[in-house]
């Protein structure tokens, strides 16, 4: 079983049909940590689907009840902050994206996100604590 820090990217795919569900679902077996902010994240696109008619209510309160139950193991972001801070500063990026990659960092574990900018930021950046991947290259390493 392989480890993984996952946001709220993945872990709304496994309730919502969009094109990479597949490779989200496949990850779901394996050990996932996430910073409790995701269950706010989550919630906060599930209104947005809501928002722009894009999902019923009802669904998204099924949503709400699956995600609540997935075995991810929730981190209080309180032991991430100070990490995150100096991510966010360091790399110029939303200090929300950064207490994933301190967690994954701390945990010594891929971050998996569907953020490429994040990646980017993190290559040029010189940063070594953490490392970003996508979505479609944690689905293709864990199907070798």
């Amino acid at each position: 079983m392989k480890r993984f820090v996952i946001d709220a990217s993945v872990a709304v795919k496994w309730v919502l049909t969009e094109p990479d569900t597949a490779q989200a679902v496949a990850l779901r077996p394996h050990d996932l940590a996430a910073p409790d902010l995701i269950l706010a994240e989550c919630a906060n696109v599930l209104w947005k689907k809501v928002r722009r008619g894009q999902f019923t209510a009802e669904a998204a309160m099924v949503a709400v009840r699956l995600l609540a139950r997935a075995q991810i193991e929730l981190v209080p972001t309180r032991s991430l902050l100070r990490e995150a801070t100096r991510l966010a500063i360091a790399l110029a990026h939303p200090a929300y994206d950064c207490f994933y990659l301190a967690l994954a960092a701390e945990r010594r574990v891929p971050f998996v996100a569907a953020d490429d900018a994040l990646r980017r930021k993190l290559e040029a950046s010189g940063e070594r604590g953490a490392m970003v991947v996508s979505l479609g290259d944690a689905a293709r390493a864990l199907a070798h």
